[in-house]
């Protein structure tokens, strides 16, 4: 059974650009996920990374984007011959 990751990281560039394509200013988008406007700029500037699974699922829900449209992009492990 999967779990559940204790932290998500993520991509700030991708959060600014869902936040901007959608139309928001950044307290309306921090209102709407239920995080303050200085934690979604510290998140958009990449001074944050992490965030704790329930407050991932309100930014997602808030931006309406997809379980890995915001997270941070990670190369994949080369394939062992």
């Amino acid at each position: 059974m999967a779990q559940t990751p204790t932290t998500f990281e993520v991509d700030g560039t991708a959060i600014c650009t869902k936040r901007m394509n959608a139309g928001m200013e950044v307290q309306q988008l921090a209102d709407k996920a239920g995080i303050t406007a200085s934690y979604l700029r510290k998140l958009e500037r990449g001074a944050r990374t992490r965030m704790k699974p329930a407050t991932y699922v309100r930014l997602r829900a808030a931006l309406r984007a997809n379980q890995t449209e915001l997270l941070a992009p990670h190369d994949d492990p080369p394939e062992r011959k």
